[in-house]
Order: structure tokens, then sequence, then C-alpha cells
């Protein structure tokens, strides 16, 4: 018998519970969160299509000679900064944002806050 994850199947049950309001549009587009233990990532995604407009991470290149670890608040703003910006080039202005599951502190508030310093509305 297989044991499962109490944490794993609780962030489930809120990530579904969270897609079934946000859906991006080509107008608004969805600016998805998906952070591990290690690393962080972004992405813009127009769900009518199934695309990614714009993605940013913590192993993109810009972002790859910084100092210190790639899993803490400084990193989840660079990679929110990075990806506002990466936006307002592609002309995107507006974004829902879906946390994915996690609860909105920490690392994931610091995104979504660089985020929206770097021009995105949402």
């Amino acid at each position: 018998m297989a044991k499962t994850n109490a944490r794993a199947v609780a962030r489930k049950r809120r990530k579904a519970h969270i897609r079934k309001s946000v859906v991006g549009t080509t107008a608004q587009p969805r600016l998805s969160v998906f952070r591990s233990a290690r690393h962080i990532y972004a992405q813009i995604i127009d769900d009518s299509t199934g695309s990614t407009l714009v993605a940013a991470s913590t192993l993109s290149p810009e972002l790859q000679g910084r100092e210190g670890t790639c899993g803490n608040r400084s990193a989840a703003e660079a990679v929110g900064k990075l990806v506002g910006e990466r936006a307002v080039e592609a002309g995107i202005g507006r974004v829902c944002f879906d946390r994915n599951g996690y609860l909105f502190h920490g690392r994931v508030k610091s995104l979504a806050d660089a985020a929206r310093q770097a021009g995105l509305q949402f």
C-alpha cells in the first residue's frame, strides 16, 4: 500500500478549488506559480489556446549567476521582476494570479509583489 503525503493532497484540493474560478483568457492570461524546495517558477498562460506566453524561473539564464540560494524570498522577487518585465515587453498588462494551491505568503507573495512593481496588474 502506497503512502500519501497529506500536505500534497491538501495542496491538490486547494489547487482544484482555485482553478474552478481562475481561468486565463487572451485578454487576461493566468500567472501561475510553482515552488519547490530549491527553485520557483512563474509562467503566464493563455488557457483558451493552451499556450505559455511568458515564463521565468530561478533556472533562467539571467538569474543563473546570482549569489546565494535559489529557494528564498529574494530569488522569488527576482523571478517576479523578470516575469513582469517579460510580460510588459510582450504587451501583457493584466493577469489573473494563480497561486497554484500555495498559501499567499512568503515566496509566493514576494513574487507577486515584484511582478506588480514591474508593471503587471492583478
